[in-house]
């Protein structure tokens, strides 16, 4: 997908949410500033506060030079437990669109890159659907009660991850054990027929630890074609788009304290999401969508030379299947379906890598390492014309491809003095037969501790490879694509004041990526079907902008403030139009009130911008506000009961032309531990 195949035109919000948007920034902007003259009461961040994506290795936070954002598992389990996308939502620079709620095909950006530009990883094995066109993540097929904590790092990290990282990297980490046994369980239900549940159990025994979880979801959800979509309202009655899913995993570790320990984990997931074809005559269709995730890792790790020195060897292999029943009608009876279409898509992923880590002393430490990667591609497809007792026609396979990828990489951190830390990176990514790039990252860090500042600074390269499907796709595809190729800095800075009780987190940023790959017409070879068309590498964009979050206790113990707030610029500079489906500005202001030691109370409000849903700033999506709450109480320290409403306000809006999404409702559920 290019970067302008459906496009967006920034304008401002109305004057209303203007405001409301230019409040948070000023309350953030106003909270940091005591900081500088009251230094008694100024702390770093707790040295515990930890990131494992930012370096490739466990690294406090203030010493790391990057923008991160970690989604506690506390944070997780308060949102949607039927939405991975729910969790996300509160991080900036970081953009999501679901085509009708819950279940629908789900795109993730970050910072205006492209949702292929997202590097999706579980446990830190690489997920990307290497079947897909642009090699996305489908955050559906992950249900958010199997999740400890997600990080998110934002930038061009192709030098540390390859392939895929140009916009920053999304790190799903699961459960682990940890400490004695303990068994969770959470139950939920509410509109549209919805009713989740997930459990599991964790724990250590001896050298060894386990942790295991299995979660569902059923949900007889809306249509997605026109849901609440004023102008579809003479379309008449719309049919509901059901939901189903089911995910398991289970992880296992052993440590005898030795020198050696080893982990093998392993996630199975799957969903069925009814959707709808949205074009033709009836776009309210009774289509179908099966999608299954299967992966799963082994590690092994080994210390030599006194602990200073390290080595690491990883297998994973992982397979995403998308079935698709397609189904066209001539009119409003399903008994006139005109044709319908199955198809197939399997993607393989195999790797095995290793990574050594020398710890230097006062020099650093180096991470280095060289990684093998299989991806291989298999689709079929079968359609019936005219009627469903038609014969079926042969189900034919249309591609079976396959490509390797070796790399080699290099980082090197460092703590220079007391209060400066640095890293500098390089990998290089070799595609067997197509493209080879090279990327590279460096970070800074200052820490003023007497102010409870950090200044930081990263600058780097991005690469991606041509998906399988750019290259082999039937007719369109061009095996000697190039990569992708991004440049991308940001500068910032975190402050932490009043002795911790307030923190705010400030980052501009700026990318340019050139050598995009677009599907286009007139620019193809001399093969009489790619008349219709084949990818080219020939878009170029840019994109800036500033990203704010922070939290701020208003009174100890019973009020806190939190925000995020997103400004982007993202210009498609082949045309000079503002790129797909990015709101200029996006913010989310939450409260979380606690009346009594048992009782939270949590309301919040989500701000979007206009943008465009459609090719060349056609589609206008208007702005609009949600207002969501959640009322939570602990029963005692094993049991919590919550009530949550989403879009209390019945706001009316879309994330994707024509797609629905959720009026006002309520759910109510329970949580336990023991």
């Amino acid at each position: 997908m290019s970067f302008n195949s459906v496009s967006f035109n920034s304008t401002s919000f109305s004057s209303r949410s203007h405001r409301l948007l230019a409040g948070l920034t000023c309350v953030m902007g106003v909270a940091a500033l005591p900081a500088f003259a009251q230094n008694q009461n100024a702390r770093e961040p707790s040295p515990l506060e930890i990131t494992i994506t930012a370096n490739r290795s466990p690294t406090a936070i203030q010493r790391t030079g990057s923008a991160i954002t970690v989604i506690s598992g506390e944070e997780i389990r308060k949102a949607n437990p039927g939405s991975l996308m729910d969790a996300l939502r509160m991080v900036p620079g970081f953009d999501l669109s679901e085509a009708g709620g819950p279940g629908g095909t789900s795109n993730a950006r970050i910072r205006g890159g492209n949702s292929g530009q997202t590097l999706v990883l579980v446990d830190g094995m690489r997920l990307n659907d290497a079947s897909s066109p642009s090699g996305e993540f489908d955050f559906t097929s992950i249900p958010s009660g199997l999740i400890d904590r997600i990080e998110v790092l934002r930038g061009p990290q192709s030098a540390l991850y390859g392939s895929d990282a140009m916009g920053g990297v999304v790190n799903i980490i699961t459960k682990r054990g940890r400490g004695p046994l303990t068994t969770f369980a959470q139950v939920e239900g509410g509109s549209y027929g919805t009713a989740s549940s997930n459990a599991g159990f964790y724990g250590v025994n001896g050298p060894w630890s386990y942790s295991f979880a299995a979660s569902a979801l059923h949900s007889d959800g809306f249509s997605r074609y026109g849901h609440r979509v004023a102008r579809l309202r003479s379309f008449g009655p719309l049919e509901k788009d059901a939901l189903d899913s089911f995910g398991g995993f289970g992880r296992i570790g052993y440590n005898p304290g030795t020198g050696f320990r080893f982990e093998a984990g392993a996630i199975s997931t799957f969903t069925r999401a009814e959707y709808d074809a949205s074009f033709g005559a009836v776009p309210d269709t009774p289509s179908v969508g099966i999608r299954r995730l299967h992966s799963t890792f082994l590690r092994a790790e080994m210390d030599t030379l006194n602990d200073r020195l390290t080595h690491s060897l990883t297998l994973n292999a992982s397979r995403t299947q998308r079935f698709f029943r397609d189904v066209s009608l001539a009119n409003r009876s399903f008994g006139s379906v005109t044709d319908w279409t199955h198809a197939d898509f399997i993607g393989d992923r195999y790797a095995a890598e290793y990574e050594g880590k020398a710890r230097l002393g006062a020099f650093g430490t180096l991470i280095f390492g060289a990684r093998f990667e299989r991806e291989a591609v298999v689709t079929y497809s079968q359609t019936v014309i005219g009627s469903l007792f038609n014969p079926v026609t042969p189900r034919t396979k249309t591609i079976d491809v396959k490509q390797d990828t070796q790399s080699t990489f290099l980082l090197w951190q460092a703590t220079l003095g007391e209060r400066f830390d640095a890293s500098l990176g390089g990998r290089i990514d070799r595609v067997v037969g197509g493209d080879m790039f090279a990327t590279w990252r460096a970070t800074a860090a200052y820490r003023i501790s007497e102010t409870g500042t950090k200044l930081r600074a990263s600058l780097g390269t991005g690469g991606k490879a041509p998906t399988l499907y750019q290259r082999f796709g039937g007719y369109q595809g061009i095996a000697a694509l190039n990569a992708e190729r991004s440049f991308g800095a940001d500068i910032g800075f975190d402050q932490s004041f009043f002795n911790g009780r307030a923190t705010i987190s400030v980052t501009g940023f700026a990318n340019r990526f050139r050598d995009l790959i677009n599907f286009q017409t007139g620019a193809c070879l001399p093969i009489p079907f790619q008349a219709f068309g084949c990818y080219v590498n020939v878009s170029r964009a840019e994109t800036s902008g500033i990203e704010v979050e922070g939290s701020a206790t208003l009174i100890q113990d019973r009020l806190v403030l939190k925000g995020a707030y997103t400004f982007l610029r993202a210009k498609d500079l082949s045309t000079g139009r503002t790129l797909a489906r990015r709101p200029e500005s996006v913010g989310k202001l939450r409260l979380v009130i606690t009346p009594f030691a048992k009782l939270t109370i949590e309301p919040s409000v989500t701000l979007v911008s206009k943008r465009f849903s459609g090719a060349n700033q056609t589609q206008a999506l208007k702005p609009y506000a949600r207002f969501d709450m959640l009322v939570s109480y602990d029963v005692n320290a094993h049991l919590n009961l919550y009530v949550r409403g989403e879009n209390l306000n019945n706001a009316r809006y879309s994330e994707v032309w024509n797609y629905g999404t959720t009026g006002r409702a309520v759910y109510a559920g329970l949580k336990t531990t023991w």
